[in-house]
């Protein structure tokens, strides 16, 4: 879902890094209240494994391309603000190291798979295991929060490539970035992610929680915030 330099116009990159910029300022101060000294290098390690699995992305049609985040897991372990910082940590290295991901698209990238993602995954999980529930509806809640939290960031980045046939063409009407409207991109990120991407997704969250459902529960956040596990 990395998005490229020059699929973007400033009507849309600069609101979404305005966007981001905000969220990042408000996650900082969140992490520093929320998250122990001991629970520090955990989320080191969060952001590096975030990093790992975004690095073996595959293009797909329209000029982005189709990838586990880590998003997700993150966010259940250690909340959504968490996630924010880990997860754009990740991506900004990718775009200024590696260049995996536009420059300008920062703030867009940021926003679909640090910010959107994180919290989209961590409600949907929340809804799913009714925070206090059995083992298997945990497992359950995991691989969906997951799956659906990836499929739509991957139709969110869809309908921004999509619209900028609308709001940024020439006098002639020919677009001046993304080319590919709405009946086009919506499609083209969301078959991928649905069919492939979400489920890989959603099998590392799922693979992931059940070790430290095992190993380590008092560790997941989202049921130190009032929930708590059964044993069945």
């Amino acid at each position: 879902m990395h998005i490229p330099d020059g699929y973007l116009s400033p009507q849309t990159y600069i609101p979404l890094y305005g966007v981001f910029a905000a969220a990042v300022a408000v996650a900082v101060k969140k992490v520093k209240k929320e998250v122990s000294a001991r629970d520090i290098p955990y989320l080191g390690m969060a952001a590096a494994f975030s990093f790992i699995i975004m690095m073996f992305n595959l293009p797909i049609p329209g000029g982005t391309t189709g990838h586990a985040v880590g998003s997700a897991v993150i966010a259940i372990l250690f909340g959504p603000w968490a996630a924010v910082v880990a997860v754009s940590v990740a991506l900004i290295i990718q775009a200024l190291i590696f260049g995996d991901g536009g420059i300008t698209a920062i703030g867009a990238n940021c926003f679909n798979m640090a910010v959107f993602m994180p919290f989209t995954a961590y409600y949907l999980f929340r809804l799913f295991s009714f925070s206090s529930a059995r083992k298997g509806r945990v497992f359950f809640a995991a691989f969906i929060s997951g799956y659906l939290s990836l499929v739509m960031a991957a139709v969110l980045t869809g309908i921004e490539f999509g619209i900028q046939p609308l709001i940024a063409s020439s006098s002639d009407g020919k677009a001046l970035y993304c080319p590919y409207d709405l009946k086009i991109a919506v499609p083209a990120m969301a078959i991928e992610h649905i069919l492939l991407f979400g489920i890989v997704e959603g099998l590392i969250t799922l693979i992931i929680i059940r070790y430290f459902l095992r190993n380590e529960p008092g560790l997941i956040y989202a049921f130190r915030k009032g929930g708590k596990i059964e044993n069945k």
